[in-house]
């Protein structure tokens, strides 16, 4: 069974950076879409980095211009670079299929402070 580990979280100011890797255990980057999520403290989990196939890379609104996401199929990793961090976007990090089909990991837990 494939497994899934992030890291990279922290805590950081305002207006800094972080960069979050996820690893996988399978070669699950070849075969499917792969994302990258966030649960922010009371809300939902919530996709906010779509990897497709061999298609360019979608951002939803809330992160657009500020992540940059890149993926390297061959050693199942991929990472998600964060700047210009704002405090809404605290939350645990998760990567993961899309749609999310594996077990989900423990997430980075990123924390941006004021």
């Amino acid at each position: 069974q494939v497994q899934l580990v992030e890291s990279g979280g922290g805590l950081v100011q305002v207006g800094e950076s972080l960069r979050l890797s996820c690893a996988a255990s399978g070669d699950v980057f070849i075969r499917t879409a792969m994302g990258w999520y966030r649960q922010a403290p009371g809300k939902g989990r919530e996709l906010i980095v779509t990897l497709p196939r061999g298609s360019p890379v979608h951002y939803s609104d809330s992160v657009k211009g500020r992540f940059t996401a890149s993926k390297n199929v061959a050693e199942n990793t991929m990472s998600l670079q964060m700047n210009n961090l704002k405090t809404d976007d605290t939350a645990v990090y998760y990567c993961n299929a899309v749609p999310p089909t594996i077990a989900w990991g423990q997430g980075t837990q990123v924390t941006v402070s004021s």
